[in-house]
């Protein structure tokens, strides 16, 4: 009772580290593993561990084949979660060189990495191929980590996200399926017969997982479950696939939930966002465990066949061959330039579906006695393990060498899509600044979408804006929705963040009527969104008006804040660079041929 307690509070405690210091959190949780595992024999006094996951095969946390049905029950609610975030559409909007890198760039680690592992360690070549099938994956939840604070041209950010995101499941189909392979031909020496069962495997598995992602998704929309019961009947129907799958065809599990995962995530579900967030909750606690466990069940002779200069050939192959030859060759012709490639080249860290698929088949393989199934484990921890401290304490480094740091933080962030802050955002596009809106309504959306603007349909209550790394270039927060409390409510929580060069927001009706002036008041204190709606409403445009002096600034602004139906908004001085007006700002600087641009009815 005390090592399966330790475990998950020592497993919170490394998600806390990682989210505390930006870091992966597979790297605590492994570090832990294999610190309370392997490691701690060489302390304690009769050489066992502190944490023994299985003990003589038949004692410890995991008897028998306990930790197998663990893994694999866990490894399967990953996968299909995995899925789940995989989006058709996505893969279609991404760009060519994405959809390169996660083919093209996978076969070339696939094939690359398989010859590697079986020419250095001699392995046979079904493992050296299980091998580089589990390298392919990177993955979002140790990219993100990475590279949040690190401010990348948009493309940079965009490349490495999505290739995160659509490879992990791609990567770990890619996987089962090699795995699956190698165990029809242990039984059929790799003859017909061994096709004709890897069929049945393949067939299975993508029968079960699709019309059981269609019969979940009818029970939904018909209301066949109570929302308070939504999220355990998915989690139970996921087990349930995984268990009837694997007992049709054997091994067949695997690949029914990651298809289960897809068809449904890309069916018009209402409440996929809630089946997300408790799927996301529950894999934090399931990764939690198992990889501290995982890591701890490897022993001292595993961490031992690695102890000889092939491992660092192999990882070397892997990072400075494998990874630039995928890269370069995926994004040919795409428009990134030279050093974007070599920043992208360098990172590529490996993520959890990689340490955990490859633990939970290492696991399997050694039970039947495979030759080379024990090198699996260790080998892609090792890489695991290698590219997230490579990456972790050299990407902003490498970046800034590389010329991909952006050194100032212009973007701009804008929450509430409504009519003028679409208007706003149009002009500023227009001027070359970057301007991302935000806002749940989806209608508002769709409208700035049509306007060619960069419109994200996201609730600011939660935390998902925070781990996108394509923001990293936004360094003003604007908050322009119709409620005083959001506009607080995002002031105070990502001010900080996405607020570097300044965070504004709109008056408050009641502030308006108070007469109340604050720093932060976007663009007077006379005007509230009620105001502003109304001027744009009668008057869509913006207007530019040239100033000559201090004095004359202040003379234009004072005649557009009198008038009730025009507001000003920016400054643009003679680099072109527009300047956001605060209602008090008592910086400013003029010089001859700037320009105030206001919406509303003409002045002069």
């Amino acid at each position: 009772m005390v090592e399966l307690a330790s475990i998950i509070i020592l497993g919170i405690i490394a998600q806390w580290v990682a989210w505390k210091f930006k870091l992966p959190a597979i790297l605590p949780l492994i570090l832990i593993g294999l610190l309370v595992g392997p490691i701690s024999t060489l302390f304690t006094n009769d050489g066992t561990k502190w944490l023994e996951p299985v003990w003589n095969g038949s004692e410890g946390l995991f008897p028998s084949e306990r930790l197998f049905n663990f893994v694999s029950l866990a490894i399967s609610i990953i996968l299909f979660e995995g899925g789940l975030t995989l989006k058709k559409e996505e893969i279609l909007n991404v760009g060519p060189a994405i959809l390169k890198l996660i083919t093209i760039g996978s076969i070339i680690t696939f094939l690359g990495g398989g010859i590697a592992a079986h020419y250095i360690f001699n392995l046979t070549w079904e493992i050296s191929f299980l091998f580089s099938a589990l390298i392919i994956v990177t993955g979002p939840t140790v990219i993100g980590p990475i590279l949040r604070n690190i401010p990348l041209k948009k493309d940079v950010s965009a490349v490495l996200k999505w290739e995160g995101i659509l490879i992990d499941p791609i990567g770990a189909l890619v996987a089962v399926l090699v795995f699956e392979f190698i165990s029809v031909g242990e039984g059929y020496n790799y003859t017909l017969d061994a096709l004709i069962e890897f069929g049945k495997i393949v067939i299975v598995g993508l029968t079960i997982g699709y019309t059981s992602a269609y019969a979940l998704y009818y029970s939904i929309k018909r209301n066949f479950i109570p929302h308070y019961l939504l999220n355990v009947v998915v989690l139970a129907s996921v087990l349930a696939v995984f268990v009837l799958s694997d007992v049709l065809a054997h091994e067949s599990g695997l690949l029914s939930v990651v298809v289960m995962g897809m068809v449904l995530g890309n069916r018009k579900v209402n409440q996929l966002k809630d089946i997300l967030y408790f799927k996301e909750s529950l894999s934090v606690i399931l990764i939690s465990i198992l990889f501290i466990v995982l890591a701890a069940n490897i022993n001292i002779e595993d961490l031992l066949l690695l102890y000889r200069w092939e491992t660092l050939l192999l990882f070397l192959i892997v990072i400075f061959i494998l990874r630039p030859l995928s890269v370069f060759i995926s994004t040919t012709h795409s428009g990134l330039k030279f050093n974007e490639k070599l920043f992208i080249s360098w990172v590529g860290p490996r993520g959890i579906v990689a340490a955990g698929i490859a633990s939970l088949f290492g696991l399997k393989l050694s039970m039947r006695g495979e030759p080379g199934a024990e090198y699996i484990t260790p080998l892609v921890f090792m890489i695991v393990l290698g590219t997230v401290l490579l990456n972790a304490t050299t990407a902003r480094m490498f970046a800034k060498i590389a010329g991909v740091f952006l050194k100032k933080s212009n973007g701009i962030l804008m929450v509430g899509a409504s009519n003028f802050a679409r208007l706003i955002a149009t002009y500023l596009k227009n001027n070359n600044r970057r301007v991302v809106l935000i806002d749940s309504n989806l209608e508002n959306i769709k409208k700035a979408r049509e306007l060619g603007l960069e419109a994200i349909e996201e609730n600011v209550y939660s935390d998902d804006l925070l781990d996108d790394i394509e923001l990293n270039d936004v360094g003003y927060l604007l908050a322009l929705t119709g409620s005083a409390s959001v506009n607080e409510y995002v002031l105070d929580k990502f001010s900080h963040i996405f607020g570097e060069h300044g965070s504004f927001r709109l008056i408050s009706t009641d502030e308006m009527k108070k007469g109340d002036m604050l720093n932060g008041n976007l663009f007077t204190h006379k005007d509230d969104y009620i105001n502003l709606s109304e001027v744009v409403r009668d008057y869509p445009f913006v207007h530019e008006v040239e100033v000559n002096s201090l004095g004359n600034y202040k003379s234009l602004l004072k005649e557009i804040n009198e008038k009730s139906n025009s507001i000003p908004l920016f400054l643009k001085d003679n680099n072109g660079v527009i300047h956001i007006i605060s209602s008090i700002d008592k910086s400013v600087k003029i010089e001859k041929g700037n320009q105030i641009m206001y919406i509303g009815k003409k002045i002069i």
